[in-house]
């Protein structure tokens, strides 16, 4: 949890930094001309993150380009979602635009029509090159055909390692699950303080991270709208994870989210750790020696590479808002090239394709992760845990058979039993 707060002050300073710097913030196709008559004040409701931390230290220069007043809060996720969701449910006109957590929360509010629908604002503006955002970002924030957030924040699944542990044992990258399995079991070293794997293994938490292996196994947690977690290939994924992390895990794995597991390898007590791209920065800001962290795609399984590559935040509309010319100003803005690009340079991912391929775009990443989140882009997976309403119950759901694995039960047993849960669940949303 220390090495957590050190990454998001490190993000804060970069983006005070930033701003210092003078950098331009605003898209010069915004013309003075394109002014409202009247003034207009919208409300911004943003995550406390570093892409909010960036817009606001730039908000002046959009205020000022378009005449548009903003009222801009910045809350905590959990404060954004109780917030947003007392909101939309009373129908209230504000906030006119707000961060929204896609794979969490999208099929929600599609449900309710809470959100404006996008597609007709992106595509109108050849300027906005709507062409320019990833395939998979896009899936991520699209629901029954209609584009209902617009990304901000990607995240791909990877395989971190240590160079230095597999050069001393002349082992090759992983580049098969098989080929994991084996270089896992050959530096697990608990008794010299290394194990050779470490994941989540939370419950719920654990759930976006097992979803690769699933996938790369042939199986899914949905097939269309019947539950798919006692399939022979998705056994087959959550044997591997539970494999792993039972065996050569810590022992207290069944207590870790993301913070914990990425706090272990950057003690360098983990050979391989898997988890999402953006988790990099956090290790490049801890005590393991830069040099010897390394970055791979996800192994392939029976069915090939699947990693997820998703949206992790969107920004989306409030379809109530009567004031939607400027709240989309505003995502226009927020998601445009200059903004990603500010964004991206302090290590923040964006959905951009040409941002990856531009020296300044990919300038806040390490050299060997570049190629690796450009190669999983246009093969990954939208989703990473799945698409229903009550995405909580659902992960609650598949998580509790990789716990069950962990401590001894019977792995096939457990997805029976949960595969008939989800069943009921999926079937109460119709």
């Amino acid at each position: 949890m220390k090495l957590a707060r050190r990454f998001c002050s490190v993000l804060w300073m970069a983006a005070l930094m930033m701003l210092a710097a003078g950098c331009s913030g605003i898209d010069s196709r915004i013309a003075e001309s394109e002014r409202p008559m009247d003034p207009v004040r919208i409300t911004a409701y943003m995550a406390k993150n570093p892409v909010a931390d960036i817009l606001r230290a730039h908000l002046p220069e959009f205020e000022e380009k378009t005449g548009i007043q903003v009222d801009f809060q910045a809350l905590t996720n959990e404060q954004l979602s109780q917030k947003m969701f007392v909101q939309m449910t009373v129908g209230s006109e504000s906030p006119d635009v707000f961060m929204i957590r896609p794979l969490e929360e999208l099929s929600l509010y599609e449900s309710n029509d809470w959100l404006a629908p996008l597609e007709s604002y992106a595509v109108s503006d050849p300027r906005y090159d709507f062409a320019d955002f990833s395939g998979t970002a896009l899936e991520s924030v699209t629901v029954e055909g209609k584009l209902l957030a617009v990304p901000l924040s990607t995240e791909q699944q990877i395989l971190f390692y240590r160079k230095d542990l597999l050069e001393k044992k002349g082992i090759e990258v992983p580049q098969t699950l098989d080929e994991l399995e084996e270089a896992v079991k050959q530096l697990h070293d608990p008794e010299h303080g290394v194990y050779g794997f470490v994941a989540r293994g939370q419950r719920s938490a654990l759930v976006t991270q097992l979803s690769s292996f699933i996938y790369s196994e042939g199986g899914n947690f949905l097939n269309e709208d019947q539950a798919a977690l006692n399939t022979e290939e998705a056994l087959k994924g959550m044997k591997r994870y539970v494999n792993l992390l039972r065996n050569y895990g810590p022992p207290d794995a069944i207590n870790f989210s993301w913070p914990q597991s990425a706090d272990l390898f950057a003690q360098g007590k983990a050979a391989f750790f898997t988890d999402a791209s953006a988790i990099y920065s956090l290790l490049s800001q801890s005590g393991l020696n830069k040099e010897n962290i390394g970055y791979a795609m996800f192994p392939a399984g029976d069915a090939g590479r699947k990693p997820y590559s998703t949206t992790a935040w969107g920004i989306a509309m409030n379809a109530n808002s009567p004031r939607k010319e400027a709240a989309w100003a505003f995502i226009e803005w927020a998601s445009g090239r200059e903004m990603v690009l500010q964004a991206q340079k302090i290590g923040n991912p964006g959905a951009r394709s040409s941002l990856w391929r531009d020296e300044e775009g990919i300038s806040g990443f390490p050299e060997g992760l570049i190629p690796i989140i450009n190669e999983s882009i246009p093969i990954g997976m939208s989703y990473d845990r799945p698409k229903v309403i009550h995405v909580k119950e659902a992960r609650d759901i598949i998580g509790s058979i990789v716990v069950k694995g962990l401590v001894g039960e019977d792995i096939e047993a457990a997805a029976e039993s949960a595969n008939v849960q989800l069943q009921e669940l999926i079937d109460s949303e119709k």
